[in-house]
C-alpha cells in the first residue's frame, strides 16, 4: 500500500483568505428605500450584500476592509472601502464618480477583491476647475471630505461636496504606493495648478526716458527744490470751480538757489548752525547818559505846600 501525505502549502492558505467575487453595480440613486443615501456619494465607500459579510467573517482578513474594484472590459481599476452590507444579493452600489472612473454603466459587472494597502504618507491633487481657488482654506475642506474615504488610487478623479457644489480632484501622486490607505494616517497634502488655470499677465512698466536736463547729474546741484507756501489747489464746499486758479507757475531759474556745503564737516561731529542777529547800534546820547549817571541825584518833593504854617 502506498500512503500520500498532503502538505499545507502557504499559497493555498493565501487563496483561501482572499475574497473575490463579481457583482452587478448600480449607482446609489438606484438604492431602494425611504432614506436618502446621498452620503454615499460624498465618499469612497460602497454598499455590498449581506452574503459578502458572511463570507468575509469566515476569512482571516485584516481590518479595515479594503477592496479592489476592476472592470475587466475596460481594464480600469480603483480601490474603496465598504460602508454597509444592505444591498440585494448579487448587487453592489457605488458612488457615481467611482463608476465614471471604472467606465461602468448601470448593471455592469465589476470584480471585487479584498486587498491590503500601505498607509499613506503623501498625496498630491489637481483640481479639475479653477473654481476650486475660490475656497478660502482648501486644505481644511479636503481634509474634512477625505474622512468619508478609505483609500486613494493614483489616477482617480474623486468628487467632494462643499457649499452645495461638487468639486472634482484628480489624484496625481500617492506615497509610498500607487494605492494607499488613508484611515487614521498622518498624510501631507499638496495641490497642483488647477486644470485650465492661467496666471494673470503682468504688464511691463514702461519707464519714461530722461531728458537731457534730467539726465545730467550736475543740474541737480544747481537746483534747490525747497518748500513753497500755498502751492496747492483749493476746493470749494459747494463743488464749484469758479474763482479757483490752476496750479502756480513753475519756478524760474532765477528763483532756484544752490545750497552751500559745509566743507569743514568731520565724521562723528555734529554742528549746530544758528542765525546770528546783528545787535542794534547805540547812539552817542545813550552812551553819554549812561556815563553821567549819579546816584541819588533826583529832586525830592514835600507833601506840605510852601507858605503854610504847620
Amino acid at each position: 500500500m502506498f500512503s500520500f501525505q498532503v502538505f499545507d502549502h502557504p499559497m493555498s492558505r493565501g487563496f483561501q483568505n482572499r475574497f473575490s467575487t463579481q457583482y452587478r453595480c448600480y449607482s446609489v440613486s438606484m438604492l431602494a428605500g425611504p432614506n436618502d443615501r446621498s452620503d454615499v456619494e460624498k465618499g469612497g465607500k460602497i454598499i455590498m450584500p449581506p452574503s459578502a459579510l458572511d463570507q468575509l467573517s469566515r476569512l482571516n482578513i485584516t481590518y479595515p476592509m479594503l477592496f479592489k474594484l476592476t472592470n475587466k472590459n475596460s481594464d480600469r481599476m480603483t480601490h474603496c472601502g465598504v460602508l454597509e452590507f444592505v444591498a440585494d444579493e448579487g448587487i453592489c452600489y457605488l458612488p457615481h464618480w467611482m463608476m465614471q472612473n471604472l467606465l461602468l454603466e448601470e448593471g455592469g459587472l465589476v470584480q471585487v477583491e479584498s486587498v491590503n494597502l500601505m498607509v499613506a504618507t503623501y498625496s498630491k491633487f489637481q483640481p479639475q476647475s479653477p473654481d476650486f481657488l475660490d475656497i478660502t482654506n482648501p486644505k481644511a475642506v479636503l481634509e474634512n471630505a477625505l474622512r468619508n474615504f478609505a483609500c486613494l488610487t493614483t489616477g482617480d478623479v474623486i468628487a467632494i461636496n462643499y457649499n452645495e457644489k461638487i468639486y472634482e480632484l484628480r489624484v496625481m501622486e500617492t506615497k509610498p504606493d500607487k494605492a494607499v490607505s488613508i484611515i487614521e494616517c498622518d498624510m501631507n497634502v499638496d495641490f497642483d495648478a488647477p486644470l485650465g488655470y492661467k496666471e494673470p499677465e503682468r504688464r511691463p512698466q514702461h519707464l519714461e526716458e530722461p531728458t537731457e536736463e534730467e539726465g545730467d547729474p550736475s543740474s541737480y546741484a544747481d537746483m534747490d527744490t525747497g518748500f513753497r507756501a500755498f502751492t496747492g489747489s483749493g476746493n470749494r464746499l459747494d463743488g464749484k470751480t469758479k474763482g479757483i486758479e490752476p496750479s502756480p507757475a513753475p519756478l524760474a531759474p532765477s528763483d532756484i538757489k544752490r545750497g552751500i556745503p559745509n566743507y569743514d564737516f568731520k565724521v562723528g561731529r555734529i554742528t549746530f548752525i544758528r542765525n546770528s542777529r546783528p545787535q542794534p547800534r547805540k547812539f552817542a546820547d545813550d552812551d553819554d547818559t549812561l556815563n553821567r549817571f549819579i546816584a541819588f541825584s533826583g529832586q525830592g518833593q514835600s507833601l506840605r505846600k510852601k507858605g503854610r504854617k504847620p
